[in-house]
C-alpha cells in the first residue's frame, strides 16, 4: 500500500514513520511512503502557502494552489483505487473499522493541515473525506497522520509476526481487548489467574471473552450499545457483572 502525505513538515513525517511496524513495513517495501511539501508547489519566490483569512479574523489559511498542485503530484502514478483525506477536527471519528476499511486502498494520500485551517475550496474540490482523531485540536494534522499510516500499516498482511495479533486488538471486534499477563506468575500477593495456567484452551478463550465483554462494560458502555451479543456472550458479560458486584 502507498501513503503520500502533504505536510509543511515533511522530516517530522518521514523520521518518525520509520520505526517500529512502520519502519518495518517501509523497509520491507509492504508499504510506500512519500512525503509532498506544498512549499515546492508555491508560485512566487517566497514559497508562500498561507494568506490572511477574506472577511478577516485570527491567523492565517493555507492556500488552495499549492495544495492542489501537492495533491495532483502525488496521484501522478494514478492508482486505480485511491483516497484523499484532509485530516480535521471536523472530520468523521476514526475508528477500527473506518480503518479497516481504509487498508483495501491502493493509494492513501493525507493532507495535513496547519494554521487555521485550509481553504474551504480545496477541501470541497480535492478531498474525498474528513477524519478526525477527536474532539480535540492539535498544532497540525502531521501526528495525526502518523497515526492513520500506522493503525493501517498493521492490518496488511504479513506486516505483523502474528496475523492473530491485530484481529485480537481492542476494537477490532466492537470490543476493548482482554487483559494480559507475563512472567513472573506472582508478584507479592497478585497473581495470573489460574485458568491461564490451566492449559485449557477453551476455558481460556471463554475467560478472555468474559473479561473482553466485562471491560468494554465497565470503560466504555457506549460500545456495547452499538454492538448484537449472541446468547452466549450475554451469559458471560452477566456472569462477569455477579462476580464484580
Amino acid at each position: 500500500m502507498r501513503f503520500d502525505v502533504i505536510s509543511l513538515f515533511p522530516d517530522m513525517v518521514q523520521h518518525a514513520a520509520r520505526v517500529g511496524v512502520t519502519g518495518k513495513a517501509i523497509e520491507n517495501e509492504t508499504v510506500i511512503l512519500n512525503v509532498w511539501n506544498p512549499r515546492d508547489y508555491a508560485h512566487d519566490k517566497h514559497s508562500t502557502v498561507d494568506d490572511r483569512p477574506f472577511g478577516g479574523g485570527q491567523g492565517m489559511v493555507m492556500k488552495y494552489q499549492p495544495l492542489h498542485d501537492a495533491v495532483t503530484a502525488a496521484k501522478a502514478e494514478r492508482f486505480c483505487n485511491c483516497k484523499v483525506v484532509y485530516l480535521s477536527p471536523q472530520g468523521k471519528p476514526l475508528t477500527q473499522s473506518l480503518l479497516e476499511e481504509a487498508s483495501h486502498l491502493s493509494q492513501l494520500i493525507l493532507v495535513a493541515g496547519r494554521y487555521e485551517g485550509v481553504d474551504e475550496r480545496f477541501i470541497a474540490r480535492d478531498c474525498d473525506e474528513e477524519w478526525s482523531l477527536g474532539d480535540y485540536v492539535i498544532s497540525g494534522g502531521e501526528l495525526a497522520a502518523l497515526i492513520v499510516i500506522d493503525a493501517i500499516t498493521r492490518l496488511l498482511p504479513n506486516v505483523l509476526g502474528n496475523v492473530q495479533s491485530a484481529l485480537q486488538d481492542s476494537h477490532s471486534d466492537g470490543l476493548l481487548d482482554y487483559p494480559q499477563f507475563t512472567r513472573p506468575e506472582r508478584i507479592e500477593n497478585d497473581a495470573v489467574p489460574d485458568v491461564l495456567l490451566s492449559g485449557h484452551h477453551e476455558a481460556i478463550a471463554q475467560w478472555r471473552m468474559k473479561q473482553a465483554l466485562g471491560r468494554t462494560w465497565q470503560k466504555r458502555p457506549d460500545l456495547l450499545k452499538k454492538k448484537t451479543l449472541s446468547a452466549e456472550q450475554e451469559r458471560l458479560l452477566a456472569q462477569f457483572k455477579v462476580d464484580v458486584d
